[in-house]
């Protein structure tokens, strides 16, 4: 299944990388400045989280948001009961890779560093979370190799490499937008100055994240299963261009009152910036997360939302006994946490998925579609043809 858009050239997509930059990062401080405040504190780098009064749980609102999840999942769960089998699956079963068991030792041997298990320096304890995710990642490419014959690591190893540094932006994006809603602060992080220590230690696990959720991704569209029926649904109309500029607009304006409502707007976070790539990318008739929809694929979806929720459960697990970890503050639903994350906070890594495979596609051209089982048009730069 194939579909027709543009590829974006390096320039013209890095053009568009930096409109994207803008229009998310500055609204949130021209919302501030319209209140007569200072706004110079939130662009000193590295961005440092303000502790903010937030307010307390609300039963209304907790009942709201987990509604408004299930009515979103309940289609999809249903399609999944009903559809059916998906073309989403292994093509070709390999013995396990041996760099999957370095992968695995990596993983473990950091796991236990990270929670004390190995008695160490609390200096390695505080800096192994970056080799518990390469881990991870190694792990998950070498069982995706294992199922489907190919994975990033292996047969397109530039573009997974390619995903470290635009992790790194990309996460850093998300700690100037938390500065205006204060939900998460870092503990024990650096013991090293501010403007060095800081910016290496955290940029390290940041690195991770878009690899992670990618590789995760790619792992998931193995196992036919997860996305039954889903590749072969529902092909919604084709919208005007205009409904681009409105989503545009909307996401803007929701970011230019982030810092005024913080308790009412937080969960813009983790929706707007989805919405501003995704509106850019329509706008330059480039493919997108929304493109293979008009095909009926509503898997593309499914995955990376499903691979955001699964690496979320493990950042969350990672973190809850490691020396440098982070912890969370949330208006409303602050309640029943699993770990260090309330319940409902799982909720957000689920559109999370879909801003990481976005932003994959904006900042290294990777393509929507998992590469594992399907044809990769970015690999060789081409336009896939239509079907």
């Amino acid at each position: 299944m194939r579909y027709r858009a543009k590829t974006g050239k390096p320039i013209a997509r890095i053009a568009q990388a930096l409109l994207a930059l803008i229009l998310i990062m500055a609204p949130p401080s021209l919302g501030r400045l319209a209140l007569g405040e200072p706004i110079a504190a939130y662009w000193m780098f590295p961005f440092e989280t303000p502790r903010l009064a937030h307010a307390e749980f609300s039963w209304p609102i907790f009942w709201t948001y987990a509604g408004t999840t299930m009515l979103v999942l309940v289609p999809f769960l249903f399609r999944l009961a009903t559809g059916a089998p998906s073309g989403y699956r292994a093509r070709q079963k390999l013995a396990f890779p041996w760099w999957g068991w370095f992968g695995a030792a990596l993983l473990f041997a950091a796991w236990a560093l990270a929670w004390g298990g190995i008695p160490t320096a609390p200096f390695i304890r505080r800096h192994s979370f970056s080799g518990l995710w390469l881990g991870y990642i190694i792990t998950v490419n070498a069982l995706t190799k294992q199922r489907a014959g190919r994975c990033l690591l292996s047969d397109a190893p530039w573009r997974l490499l390619m995903l470290f540094p635009a992790s790194t932006a990309f996460w850093w994006v998300f700690e100037y937008l938390n500065q205006f809603v204060g939900n998460w602060h870092y503990h024990q992080v650096s013991e090293a100055a501010p403007t060095t220590g800081a910016v290496l230690s955290s940029s390290l696990p940041f690195s991770t994240v878009l690899p992670a959720v990618v590789s995760t991704r790619d792992l998931l569209a193995t196992f036919a299963g997860l996305s039954r029926g889903l590749d072969r649904w529902w092909r919604p109309p084709r919208p005007p261009r205009s409904w681009a500029v409105v989503a545009l607009v909307a996401a803007v304006t929701v970011l230019g009152l982030l810092g005024v409502y913080p308790d009412g707007l937080y969960w813009a976070v983790w929706l707007t910036p989805l919405v501003v790539i995704t509106a850019l990318q329509a706008l330059a008739g480039e493919r997108s997360l929304l493109t293979p929809l008009a095909q009926g694929d509503w898997a593309v979806l499914w995955l990376a939302a499903l691979a955001g929720l699964i690496c979320g459960f493990f950042w969350e697990l990672w973190n809850w006994h490691s020396l440098a970890r982070w912890s969370y503050s949330i208006a409303y639903v602050e309640r029943f946490h699993l770990f260090a994350m309330p319940l409902l906070g799982y909720g957000g890594y689920l559109p999370f998925g879909l801003t990481c495979i976005a932003a994959a596609r904006l900042l290294t051209g990777l393509d929507v579609t998992p590469f594992a089982v399907k044809p990769h048009p970015c690999v060789s730069g081409k336009s896939p043809p239509a079907a």
